[in-house]
């Protein structure tokens, strides 16, 4: 698809010089092609009268002339690159993804990370619905339910440290793949198990690959949008996860519930599958000084929109800035082994992320996705498990109409089917099933308004007003006295959590920059799933101990939680670091 420009057709449209050769550089240097840039530029300033830069060495070559003071020149006599002008021929990394264009390449790719997300959110939340189907055949109490919905989050937490850092050593494309066809085997296994404990270890390694699916996929998708559309096409991509027969022995079960996740597992096989076909971030690869590689990756996706031939794309040569040249410059450290190079680089991004000027992004990114995700998690996940107890209550006393959440928890677990002497059941009510669909829909219309407004509105507007709102809703459901009260509650969080997820995944991602961007992600996310781990086992044991708790503990964390993005820079419309 983009990936046709094989190794010699990149160097044919990439313009590098063979001065390098003449000069001592090795082509295979990861200065080569800056190195050319730069010396073109200085035979350009010779022209114009103008003294080449002072310095020495091949990281001091690689300084160029901004664009401002490029296009004052006239070099090349060239049209504004961003213009699109058919004679461009430089152009920094923003300017070279606009000259792109934006079409089928842009559409295909979102189609297959939303897929990877889908695939996310699917094994995540799959579990909810699982649960009370499952509880007869692994012996389930409440508790048990907590952990296993947190399991899944203390695999996510080791998974999104390793992934996201291995990402920002070897590269986008090859981790997501890995993690896909570990997370599809991983899914299919544990519809096999047969106890308890067996299906706890399978969920923690399908967390461990699902770990890397956010810190990697959200990046990689990201570096490939223009500044323009990137708000709107990251909240897209969002919304995509929104998107009874059996077999039994006396020895073994295989139900519905297994199947469910059998077909939970599918989109992760397709996903592997397709991410062979996509080019791996040229932002990446940028920083890792593949300028060459970087460049036929720009021609390919200009092709896929246009439907143009690759010589028509106007950018011959990429402009590298202060920020990528010191990236570069890392890159040339000399470690020989190349798994030295990717633990010393998994390493030092970990120690950079915590150093000025970063630092304070890291911090306040991990404590709005540890409080975001103890509501978003804590209980999204247990509405299934609610609008259950709700039905059970209502079929036990069908006069009574009025009943709030905690009077139907007292009576599931005094007397119903969690108390010592109740009788269990795997039948899911249809009315239950409904309820949670309903819940899950409400997200759709939500995300949508943030796809439209991201970019207008800003993410800081979008995360405020939904952690606000959400944590109303929390609130509130203290309040609810029946069950379609309960249910309209339940769906509006539902809508304004999405909106804020959606508005998080935009900003954690923009705000690190590149050769950061996968671990500063990663690390946001172990907090994140720290806040899932956190949220499922307090709510699991305060919902049947003391009701009241749980919602009004939601509430605050959410409010407060996201006021803290009020810190963080403005990243709308706005170049990657």
């Amino acid at each position: 698809m983009v990936e046709g420009d094989t190794d010699q057709n990149q160097s044919k449209y990439t313009d590098v010089k063979d001065d390098r050769v003449a000069n001592g550089d090795s082509k295979d240097h990861p200065l080569a092609g800056v190195v050319a840039v730069s010396l073109h530029e200085k035979s350009l300033d010779h022209t114009h009268g103008t003294p080449p830069p002072l310095g020495n060495g091949a990281a001091d070559r690689a300084i160029v002339l901004s664009n401002k003071q490029h296009e004052a020149k006239g070099a090349y006599g060239a049209s504004d690159p961003e213009r699109g002008g058919a004679h461009s021929i430089k152009a920094d990394f923003e300017q070279a993804i606009e000259l792109t264009g934006y079409g089928r390449f842009h559409y295909i790719l979102l189609a297959i990370c939303g897929l990877v997300s889908t695939s996310e959110e699917m094994d995540v939340i799959s579990m909810s619905f699982i649960l009370p189907s499952a509880q007869c055949d692994l012996d389930l109490n409440t508790q048990s339910k907590g952990w296993l919905n947190s399991i899944i989050f203390i695999g996510m937490m080791f998974g999104a440290y390793i992934w996201g850092s291995v990402a920002d050593s070897l590269g986008r494309k090859r981790v997501l793949i890995v993690i896909s066809i570990m997370n599809a085997f991983c899914i299919v296994a544990s519809s096999f198990s047969q106890t308890y404990e067996v299906f706890m270890v399978f969920r923690f390694l399908n967390g461990v690959a699902l770990g890397g699916s956010g810190p990697v996929i959200w990046p990689y998708f990201a570096e490939f949008q223009p500044k323009s559309k990137r708000g709107s096409m990251l909240s897209f991509m969002a919304a995509f996860w929104t998107i009874g027969i059996g077999i039994t022995t006396p020895a073994f079960t295989y139900n519905s519930w297994r199947i469910f996740l059998l077909v939970c597992s599918i989109p992760s096989f397709i996903v592997a599958a397709l991410l062979l076909y996509l080019p791996e971030s040229p932002k990446f690869l940028l920083s890792q000084g593949k300028i060459d590689e970087a460049l036929a990756i720009f021609r390919g996706i200009y092709v896929t929109n246009t439907g143009k031939s690759k010589d028509q794309y106007p950018v011959r040569e990429l402009l590298i800035d202060d920020s990528l040249r010191e990236e570069l410059e890392a890159v040339t450290k000399p470690i020989k082994n190349k798994y030295k190079r990717m633990l010393y680089d998994i390493l030092d991004n970990s120690k950079q992320v915590f150093m000025s000027p970063v630092l304070k992004f890291t911090i306040i990114s991990i404590t709005i996705n540890f409080t975001f995700h103890i509501g978003y998690y804590g209980l999204m996940m247990w509405f299934p498990e609610l609008f259950n107890r709700f039905d059970e209550f209502t079929r036990a006393h069908p006069g009574v109409e009025d009943a709030s959440v905690c009077q139907v928890t007292d009576y599931v677990v005094g007397m119903g089917s969690h108390s010592e002497s109740g009788v269990c059941s795997a039948t899911i009510p249809s009315t239950v099933f409904m309820e949670s669909l309903i819940t899950v829909a409400a997200a759709l219309p939500a995300n949508v308004i943030a796809v439209l407004g991201m970019d207008r509105l800003g993410r800081k507007f979008f995360l405020v007003f939904s952690t606000m709102a959400a944590g109303a809703c929390s609130a509130s459901m203290y309040f609810v006295t029946n069950q379609h009260q309960n249910l309209a509650v339940s769906a509006v969080f539902s809508g304004v959590i999405s909106m804020g997820n959606a508005s998080l995944d935009c900003l954690i991602t923009e705000v690190f920059p590149t050769h950061l961007r996968a671990t500063g992600v990663a690390i946001s996310m172990v907090a994140a799933r720290l806040g899932g781990i956190i949220g499922n086992v307090v709510i699991a044991t305060l919902l049947d101990l003391y009701c009241p708790a749980p919602t009004f503990i939601v509430a605050v964390l959410l409010a407060g939680g996201g006021l803290m993005c009020l810190f963080l820079p403005n990243t709308t419309r706005t170049a990657l670091a």
